[in-house]
């Protein structure tokens, strides 16, 4: 099945315009991220649309955990049963790298694929680029019609049996397994080469600057950045994420390079966009992205859910400075006033993260790291970039 769901995630013809596959946004050379520089992506029919939210990787998401609101327990990464907590203004609450798991009182939204969290499986996650009128533009039939012609359909109808020769559905549904099945067998998705684990495994040192990166990494009261992006080892043994799975609303820039932002009405408000009714029943997270994984990210070339970054200075620059030098990043009304959080609605800034380090300063106050002290901090970054897969 893994086979098969190679053949398929290289497969151009699935999509509508016959030209685009799995692998053109995900690319195994760019660690299954986009091999480009572009915001998003430009898809559809003719390749002239463009796309709603940067591309995210598909590395290391084999451990994600479902779609969950509950308990903020940021070293819980293996829970795979959902906490359905009650929402409706539970507050949330300030943490560290130095207090991960003794802020689980608070509920948050953790889990899920996409940047929204809307799907649980890696099945219902290739159905969304597959059917997306501005990705792969297919359709049920189209698809249906390519498993029956292609080199692996004789292969795929024998794994699905009576059952996939009876029924399209069940057909189509073997097929989006097999696509899960690669990214599960395949070890280049979930390698763990990097200098990090060798330095986890003893095998590596650190230079000064990574070492000191590293260490402001971790520390609470300067660049934090372990309490979101976890890098310690816990009770599984399994090498760190770097992701606490979790959803946190940062304010980041409006992106006026993507077509849907020149309406000011259109906000993505990521997790209340999940669902139809999310701006009402998930008001306490509106403007919530999830926190992705920080392996390969000094490889990437474009950063946040709407791209609006392309470098790791820019990066370490707004999470430094977003309350220090708001006219850094934020835009101008056509009253010359500046607009902080211009891509989050008044009503929905009370979700915005101002208390954890470094975004607890406020005008006239020191920032938290120096340019130094931001460049160490990248310098630690390069190293959970994976080197070749050393095949046994």
């Amino acid at each position: 099945m893994a086979e098969i769901g190679k053949a398929m995630f290289y497969d151009a013809a699935l999509s509508g315009s016959g030209r685009v596959a799995c692998v053109s946004c995900h690319d195994p050379a760019s660690h299954y991220g986009p091999a480009g520089k572009d915001d998003v992506f430009s898809g559809g029919l003719r390749l002239d649309q463009q796309g709603h939210r940067a591309i995210p990787s598909l590395a290391y998401l084999n451990r994600q955990p479902v779609f969950s609101i509950g308990p903020d327990d940021a070293v819980a990464d293996d829970n795979p049963a959902p906490i359905v907590a009650p929402v409706g203004g539970a507050p949330i609450g300030a943490k560290s790298a130095a207090n991960t798991g003794a802020s689980a009182t608070h509920l948050v939204p953790q889990g899920g694929l996409f940047w929204d969290g809307r799907a649980d499986t890696f099945q219902q996650q290739a159905t969304g680029p597959l059917f997306d009128p501005v990705e792969m533009a297919s359709t049920r039939d189209k698809v249906l019609e390519r498993l029956r012609t292609a080199p692996y359909g004789d292969a795929l109808r024998a794994f699905a049996g009576f059952q996939g020769a009876h029924s399209p559905d069940y057909l189509l549904a073997e097929a989006l397994f097999a696509l899960s099945r690669y990214q599960i067998e395949e070890a280049s998705f979930h390698p763990y080469v990097s200098k990090f684990d060798a330095w986890l495994e003893g095998k590596a040192k650190f230079t000064p600057q990574e070492r000191a990166g590293y260490l402001l990494f971790n520390d609470p009261l300067k660049g934090n950045c372990a309490a979101c992006h976890v890098d310690q080892v816990h009770g599984d043994a399994l090498p760190p994420l770097f992701t606490d799975h979790q959803y946190e609303a940062l304010g980041v820039p409006r992106n006026m390079r993507l077509t849907q932002n020149s309406d000011p009405a259109y906000h993505d408000l990521g997790v209340c966009d999940r669902q139809a009714d999310g701006e009402k029943t998930l008001a306490p997270y509106c403007g919530m992205f999830t926190t992705p994984t920080l392996r390969n990210v000094a490889e990437r070339h474009v950063f946040f859910h709407n791209g609006v970054f392309h470098t790791l200075t820019e990066v370490m620059d707004f999470y430094t400075l977003r309350d220090l030098k708001p006219e850094k990043f934020y835009s101008h009304g056509r009253d010359g006033k500046l607009h902080p959080y211009d891509d989050l609605p008044a009503r929905y800034r009370a979700n915005l993260d101002t208390t954890d380090a470094p975004f607890d300063r406020k005008p006239g106050d020191a920032p938290a790291l120096t340019d130094a002290e931001r460049n160490a901090i990248i310098a630690f970054l390069r190293t959970l970039t994976d080197g070749p897969l050393q095949h046994s």
